[in-house]
């Protein structure tokens, strides 16, 4: 009977270890999201912030009533300017490959007067050459 009370007793400790460590994650979500938020001013900010280091637990389940809402807002937001970032980083990184991208910017070059008719038609010669 005393191994079964002892696994019972890991089981709880694990299960309280586990309930604190999302706590704090939603804590400092809910911190981070308090310096995120550009239409809350400074003062509410500040409110806000004591309120959730005074009173944890009340604290944060009072903003994600409150504010949850926005939060997510701000977090699809902040999402969706990370994929536009890489998004545009990627067509950036996607030019035209191969040969026929060679050729297109030896023939830029050679429009800009950078490059000579040889040097051009050396470069054409080597991107058909590959």
């Amino acid at each position: 009977m005393e191994f079964f009370e002892n696994f019972l007793s890991i089981l709880l400790f694990t299960l309280w270890i586990m309930v604190v460590v999302a706590f704090f994650v939603v804590l400092f979500r809910v911190i981070g999201d308090l310096f995120r938020d550009r239409s809350l001013g400074g003062f509410a900010k500040t409110i806000w912030f004591i309120v959730v280091i005074l009173f944890p637990f009340l604290g944060v389940l009072i903003y994600l009533i409150a504010r949850g809402k926005g939060m997510a807002k701000r977090d699809v937001a902040a999402m969706q300017a990370a994929h536009d970032a890489q998004v545009e980083y990627t067509k950036g990184l996607m030019g035209e490959a191969g040969a026929a991208g060679e050729i297109k910017a030896a023939k830029e070059l050679l429009d800009s007067g950078a490059i000579t008719q040889a040097e051009f038609d050396a470069i054409k010669a080597k991107a058909l050459a590959k």
